[in-house]
Protein backbone atom coordinates (compact mmCIF):
# COMPACT_ATOMS: atom_id res chain seq x y z
CA UNK A 1 0.00 0.00 0.00
CA UNK A 2 1.16 3.55 -1.14
CA UNK A 3 2.17 5.36 1.70
CA UNK A 4 1.02 9.82 1.36
CA UNK A 5 2.25 11.63 -0.89
CA UNK A 6 4.48 14.86 0.23
CA UNK A 7 3.36 17.87 -1.10
CA UNK A 8 6.57 20.27 -1.26
CA UNK A 9 6.44 23.91 0.37
CA UNK A 10 2.87 24.10 0.45
CA UNK A 11 2.41 28.05 2.80
CA UNK A 12 1.35 27.97 6.08
CA UNK A 13 -1.21 29.96 8.28
CA UNK A 14 -0.96 29.12 11.77
CA UNK A 15 -3.95 30.71 13.75
CA UNK A 16 -5.38 30.44 16.94
CA UNK A 17 -8.23 28.89 14.86
CA UNK A 18 -9.21 25.56 13.92
CA UNK A 19 -10.46 24.58 10.53
CA UNK A 20 -12.24 21.42 10.25
CA UNK A 21 -12.42 19.80 6.75
CA UNK A 22 -15.96 21.09 4.86
CA UNK A 23 -16.08 23.67 7.81
CA UNK A 24 -16.07 27.80 6.70
CA UNK A 25 -13.72 30.85 8.16
CA UNK A 26 -13.39 34.32 7.45
CA UNK A 27 -10.02 35.85 7.59
CA UNK A 28 -8.85 39.98 7.81
CA UNK A 29 -5.48 40.03 5.69
CA UNK A 30 -3.45 42.81 6.66
CA UNK A 31 0.11 41.76 6.95
CA UNK A 32 2.43 41.37 3.55
CA UNK A 33 3.25 38.59 3.71
CA UNK A 34 -0.13 37.11 4.18
CA UNK A 35 -1.26 39.24 1.06
CA UNK A 36 1.38 38.07 -1.06
CA UNK A 37 0.23 34.29 -0.05
CA UNK A 38 -3.33 34.76 -0.97
CA UNK A 39 -2.31 36.36 -4.11
CA UNK A 40 0.14 33.43 -5.01
CA UNK A 41 -3.12 30.66 -4.38
CA UNK A 42 -5.24 33.07 -6.33
CA UNK A 43 -3.09 33.04 -9.24
CA UNK A 44 -1.80 29.53 -8.91
CA UNK A 45 -5.75 27.74 -7.99
CA UNK A 46 -4.06 26.37 -4.98
CA UNK A 47 -4.56 26.07 -1.23
CA UNK A 48 -2.47 26.91 1.96
CA UNK A 49 -2.44 25.05 5.08
CA UNK A 50 -4.65 26.49 8.70
CA UNK A 51 -2.30 25.35 11.34
CA UNK A 52 -3.18 25.96 15.34
CA UNK A 53 -0.70 28.15 16.98
CA UNK A 54 1.34 26.20 19.50
CA UNK A 55 3.60 28.87 20.83
CA UNK A 56 3.28 32.41 19.00
CA UNK A 57 1.10 35.63 18.20
CA UNK A 58 -0.64 35.33 14.70
CA UNK A 59 1.18 38.42 13.74
CA UNK A 60 4.63 39.23 13.82
CA UNK A 61 7.60 36.20 14.00
CA UNK A 62 6.65 33.27 12.79
CA UNK A 63 4.58 30.92 15.52
CA UNK A 64 5.04 27.23 16.02
CA UNK A 65 1.96 25.30 14.36
CA UNK A 66 0.16 22.49 15.43
CA UNK A 67 1.49 19.31 13.25
CA UNK A 68 -2.08 18.67 12.02
CA UNK A 69 -3.91 21.25 9.93
CA UNK A 70 -6.40 21.65 7.43
CA UNK A 71 -5.82 22.84 3.54
CA UNK A 72 -7.99 25.90 2.92
CA UNK A 73 -9.26 27.29 -0.25
CA UNK A 74 -10.50 30.58 -0.87
CA UNK A 75 -14.43 30.91 -2.14
CA UNK A 76 -14.61 34.45 -1.69
CA UNK A 77 -13.39 37.65 -0.55
CA UNK A 78 -13.73 41.62 -0.45
CA UNK A 79 -12.08 44.89 0.83
CA UNK A 80 -13.84 46.49 3.95
CA UNK A 81 -14.59 49.92 4.38
CA UNK A 82 -11.54 49.98 6.41
CA UNK A 83 -9.63 48.97 3.45
CA UNK A 84 -8.48 45.62 4.53
CA UNK A 85 -8.60 42.27 2.62
CA UNK A 86 -11.29 39.59 3.84
CA UNK A 87 -11.42 36.49 2.59
CA UNK A 88 -13.63 33.47 2.88
CA UNK A 89 -11.79 30.07 2.85
CA UNK A 90 -13.42 26.58 3.13
CA UNK A 91 -11.58 23.49 4.42
CA UNK A 92 -10.56 21.05 2.68
CA UNK A 93 -7.98 17.88 3.49
CA UNK A 94 -6.05 17.26 6.70
CA UNK A 95 -2.82 16.82 6.29
CA UNK A 96 0.47 16.63 8.53
CA UNK A 97 3.53 19.02 8.44
CA UNK A 98 6.81 17.06 8.02
CA UNK A 99 9.07 20.28 8.17
CA UNK A 100 9.04 23.81 7.44
CA UNK A 101 10.58 26.54 7.19
CA UNK A 102 10.69 30.21 7.08
CA UNK A 103 11.05 32.78 4.50
CA UNK A 104 12.64 36.19 4.89
CA UNK A 105 9.57 37.78 4.80
CA UNK A 106 8.55 35.46 7.84
CA UNK A 107 5.68 33.02 6.09
CA UNK A 108 5.93 29.61 6.95
CA UNK A 109 6.14 26.72 4.17
CA UNK A 110 6.01 22.94 5.02
CA UNK A 111 6.04 20.01 3.69
CA UNK A 112 2.69 18.06 4.33
CA UNK A 113 1.58 14.51 3.95
CA UNK A 114 -2.12 14.52 2.40
CA UNK A 115 -4.54 12.67 4.85
CA UNK A 116 -7.19 11.00 2.94
CA UNK A 117 -10.50 12.12 3.63
CA UNK A 118 -12.82 10.25 5.88
CA UNK A 119 -14.83 7.73 4.50
CA UNK A 120 -18.19 7.97 4.51
CA UNK A 121 -19.89 5.82 7.97
CA UNK A 122 -23.39 5.86 8.67
CA UNK A 123 -23.83 7.49 12.59
CA UNK A 124 -24.94 4.26 14.92
CA UNK A 125 -28.39 5.11 16.79
CA UNK A 126 -26.70 5.39 19.97
CA UNK A 127 -25.43 9.08 18.39
CA UNK A 128 -28.49 10.01 16.96
CA UNK A 129 -29.25 12.80 19.65
CA UNK A 130 -25.64 13.83 18.28
CA UNK A 131 -27.62 14.39 14.79
CA UNK A 132 -30.02 16.59 16.40
CA UNK A 133 -27.88 18.77 17.83
CA UNK A 134 -25.36 18.99 14.97
CA UNK A 135 -28.60 20.09 13.07
CA UNK A 136 -29.87 22.75 15.35
CA UNK A 137 -26.18 24.19 15.49
CA UNK A 138 -25.91 24.55 11.84
CA UNK A 139 -29.06 26.42 11.42
CA UNK A 140 -28.48 28.85 14.17
CA UNK A 141 -24.35 29.41 14.00
CA UNK A 142 -23.50 28.27 10.39
CA UNK A 143 -24.98 29.35 7.42
CA UNK A 144 -23.09 28.32 4.68
CA UNK A 145 -23.84 24.48 5.72
CA UNK A 146 -27.63 25.01 5.82
CA UNK A 147 -28.10 23.71 2.61
CA UNK A 148 -26.15 20.71 3.45
CA UNK A 149 -28.11 17.49 1.50
CA UNK A 150 -29.77 15.53 4.45
CA UNK A 151 -27.65 12.94 3.79
CA UNK A 152 -25.02 14.28 5.61
CA UNK A 153 -26.52 14.06 8.70
CA UNK A 154 -26.33 10.58 8.37
CA UNK A 155 -22.07 10.95 7.86
CA UNK A 156 -20.62 10.10 11.37
CA UNK A 157 -17.25 11.77 9.97
CA UNK A 158 -19.40 15.32 8.52
CA UNK A 159 -21.50 15.47 12.04
CA UNK A 160 -18.74 15.11 14.04
CA UNK A 161 -16.93 18.01 12.06
CA UNK A 162 -19.46 20.14 12.54
CA UNK A 163 -19.90 19.60 16.12
CA UNK A 164 -16.08 20.06 16.60
CA UNK A 165 -16.37 23.53 14.95
CA UNK A 166 -19.69 24.60 16.86
CA UNK A 167 -20.02 23.92 20.16
CA UNK A 168 -18.42 25.80 22.32
CA UNK A 169 -14.50 23.84 22.61
CA UNK A 170 -11.37 25.49 23.65
CA UNK A 171 -9.28 25.20 20.76
CA UNK A 172 -7.06 22.84 22.17
CA UNK A 173 -10.08 20.62 22.72
CA UNK A 174 -10.66 21.57 18.85
CA UNK A 175 -7.39 20.38 17.70
CA UNK A 176 -7.81 17.39 19.36
CA UNK A 177 -10.96 16.59 17.47
CA UNK A 178 -9.45 17.25 13.86
CA UNK A 179 -6.69 14.79 14.83
CA UNK A 180 -8.67 11.77 15.28
CA UNK A 181 -9.01 9.56 12.61
CA UNK A 182 -12.19 7.74 13.71
CA UNK A 183 -15.23 9.28 13.21
CA UNK A 184 -16.93 7.37 15.74
CA UNK A 185 -14.62 7.63 18.16
CA UNK A 186 -15.30 11.54 17.76
CA UNK A 187 -18.68 11.17 18.73
CA UNK A 188 -17.84 9.14 21.26
CA UNK A 189 -16.24 11.78 22.98
CA UNK A 190 -18.29 14.79 21.57
CA UNK A 191 -21.41 13.31 23.42
CA UNK A 192 -19.29 12.93 26.68
CA UNK A 193 -17.96 16.63 27.10
CA UNK A 194 -22.06 17.46 26.00
CA UNK A 195 -23.13 17.55 29.58
CA UNK A 196 -20.80 20.75 30.24
CA UNK A 197 -22.73 22.87 27.58
CA UNK A 198 -26.14 21.94 29.26
CA UNK A 199 -28.27 24.84 31.12
CA UNK A 200 -28.14 23.77 34.62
Amino acid sequence: MAGPVPLPDVPLFPLRTVLFPGGQVALRIFEPRYLDMVRECARQDSGFGICLILQGRETGAPAIPAAVGTIARITDFHTGGDGLLTIVVEGGARFRVDRTRARSDGLLRGSVAMWPPEPPQEVPVEFALLQSIAERLVETMAPQSRHAPRSMYDDAGWVGFRLAELLPLDVEEQQHMLELTDPLQRLAELRDVLPRFQKS
